[in-house]
């Protein structure tokens, strides 16, 4: 569902505002796509201003820090945004993705950047 930004129709008193000009293009939001696990998939988009967005549709590596080297993903071990995208391996800001070196913790957003940013948590036993 595509939301629109803007003041709220109600004042702190419960009292409505009178609209005081039409809903404008640039107020609208867009749809979520989540990020899943799966074959490398980016989307292009042109945003307010002529500038362009890229959006991850799906990716199956990420940039792991410290060394910034391509490790690949395993699963999603943890995600704060919503529960259920751990079963559903939907990858957000803040998910713990389990990765070959061990786990880690993305600090990009996906959806926005168009790659997949992660701080190594703990490095597997060997």
């Amino acid at each position: 569902m595509v939301q629109w930004h803007g003041r709220s129709k109600r004042k702190p008193t419960g009292g409505k505002y009178k609209p005081h000009r039409k809903k404008k293009k640039y107020e609208r939001g867009r749809d979520y796509i989540p990020v899943k696990i799966g074959e490398t998939k980016r989307k292009v988009i042109r945003v307010r201003g002529g500038n362009i967005k890229v959006r991850l549709l799906q990716a199956n590596e990420c940039v792991l820090f410290p060394g910034g080297e391509k490790v690949k993903i395993l699963a999603v071990k943890e995600n704060p945004a919503n529960p259920d995208f751990v079963r559903m391996n939907i990858i957000t800001k803040g998910a713990i993705i389990e990765t070959e070196k061990g786990l880690a913790k993305v600090v990009s957003r996906p959806g926005q950047d168009g790659v997949i940013n992660a701080v190594l948590l703990e490095s597997e036993k060997q």
